[in-house]
């Protein structure tokens, strides 16, 4: 297990093969992938396929992390950063329906945060999100992004972006 990071309760750590039915379980739940433009996995070998290829983490020096309770190793979703060609950064999270409303994204993501600007002094960091989907909107202002323009989204035509400024630059 490479870790990355870690919270008061949580642990964020790079995907594992492991992961594999989880990563399957939590697509396949359509009220969490509902504005994400995300297609599920189509069994838990694809979902398999899929980390076997991750190579985001050797190719850029960032990714999205696996996130799991520190007291039981639950794996709860995922949170973390991601190098777009056009070259921003973005946030993302995405976690299982019954950890919602426990502040766990608003958690992991400002360990994220402040990982990007700390540790790899990224200048900003965007945050994309489908207007329609409050719930991560509002993670998004309670990290203190600002909101920046509307434009579509991974396939989301009605979406929000948001941005934040490296305090420490």
């Amino acid at each position: 297990m490479k870790k990355i990071l870690a919270t008061h309760r949580l642990i964020l750590r790079e995907f594992e093969l492991g992961d594999a039915e989880n990563m399957w379980a939590l697509n396949a739940d359509e009220e969490v992938v509902k504005y994400t433009g995300d297609a599920a996995f189509k069994s838990v070998e694809s979902a398999r396929t899929f980390l076997q290829n991750y190579d985001t983490y050797k190719k850029t020096g960032v990714g999205r992390w696996a996130v799991v309770l520190k007291t039981t190793g639950e794996f709860i979703g995922w949170c973390g950063l991601k190098k777009h060609p056009e070259g921003f950064v973005d946030i993302g999270f995405r976690f299982f329906q019954k950890h919602w409303g426990r502040g766990y994204a608003t958690e992991s993501a400002k360990a994220c945060l402040q990982y990007a600007f700390t540790k790899l002094q990224l200048p900003e960091i965007i945050g994309r999100a489908a207007k329609a989907n409050t719930a991560s909107i509002k993670v998004l202002q309670k990290l203190n992004m600002q909101y920046w323009k509307d434009a579509p989204c991974d396939g989301i035509a009605d979406a929000a972006y948001y941005k934040i400024v490296n305090p420490t630059n």
